[in-house]
């Protein structure tokens, strides 16, 4: 059935009657609205609604929303002392790396938002990258002499001025013709080599190297110490040259073991239990 305000529209139309209601309600003094309420308001086209109830409406929010995200356990520590209630929930997701606080989670008795949280994304550091990018690759004399070299502060054993000296011998003997390996009593591996540059040729030696090597990584940001993982140096006779690589030993068990502590270091200065799995909406 059509509105009394569609009829009067059809009815004033034809001798300029809308023309002038329209002009007086645009011409209308602006009325006050008091902000938290919602308003029906005629218009030229009808009834409009406008909802003054949100946040951008008053001087400060009506509760706390949003997720921060933190890098390391203690700025975590220092959100969560700060925000977290006796229904705050922590989550914790090795897949992810990440460690969720649901601050305003719901109670047993209650329901919350559940839509401020704090999450804890951790990120691997360089040297971790660089030694599991390269793991089990093999490099040319020159490009694995550098890598070690790059990489001495990572090393705990051999001492370091020892593995320096061996990568300058691996870049010394680039141009020589490698005949065969030895496994010596040391565990060491020694390379039986003929030079093949012009001042040198003919000349025979040996180059001995570390059948094993141990590194230290932390593999991710924000953390301290160490964690200790042992290198296979393995080598493949190429031709006239020599191409080489390490192997890492359980690289993943250092990675967990690592997060695991992470975890551990939140779970010291909180009373509340850190629950395995995502939260309800975690990203």
């Amino acid at each position: 059935m059509p509105s009394y305000d569609t009829n009067l529209r059809a009815a004033t139309a034809g001798d300029g009657t809308q023309a002038v209601i329209d002009t007086a309600i645009r011409s209308a003094a602006p009325a006050e609205l008091t902000p938290g309420k919602v308003y029906v308001v005629q218009t030229p086209n009808g009834a409009q609604q406008f909802d003054l109830t949100g946040d951008q409406y008053k001087a400060l929010p009506s509760r706390k929303t949003g997720t921060t995200t933190v890098r390391d356990a203690k700025s975590f520590l220092a959100l969560w002392g700060k925000h977290s209630d006796a229904a705050s929930e922590i989550y914790s997701d090795a897949d992810r790396l990440a460690i969720t606080a649901v601050l305003n989670a719901s109670a047993s008795d209650t329901a919350d938002w559940g839509d401020h949280r704090i999450r804890l994304e951790l990120r691997e550091t360089e040297a971790w990258k660089a030694w599991a990018s390269n793991d089990g690759k093999l490099m040319g004399q020159e490009d694995f002499a550098e890598f070690i070299e790059d990489h001495l502060p990572e090393i705990l054993k051999p001492a370091a001025a020892d593995m320096l000296e061996i990568a300058q011998s691996i870049q010394g003997t680039v141009k020589a013709e490698f005949a065969s390996g030895t496994r010596l009593s040391t565990g060491q591996r020694q390379l039986a080599y003929t030079e093949t540059v012009t001042a040198k040729a003919g000349q025979k030696g040996t180059l001995t190297i570390p059948e094993t090597f141990t590194v230290g990584l932390l593999p991710f940001e924000g953390l301290t110490g160490g964690y200790s993982i042992d290198a296979r140096l393995r080598y493949r006779i190429d031709g006239p040259g020599l191409k080489l690589a390490y192997k890492l030993d359980r690289p993943a068990d250092a990675r967990a073991k690592a997060f695991a502590d992470v975890i551990g270091q939140v779970a010291a200065d909180i009373d509340h239990p850190i629950l395995n799995g995502t939260p309800t909406g975690a990203r």
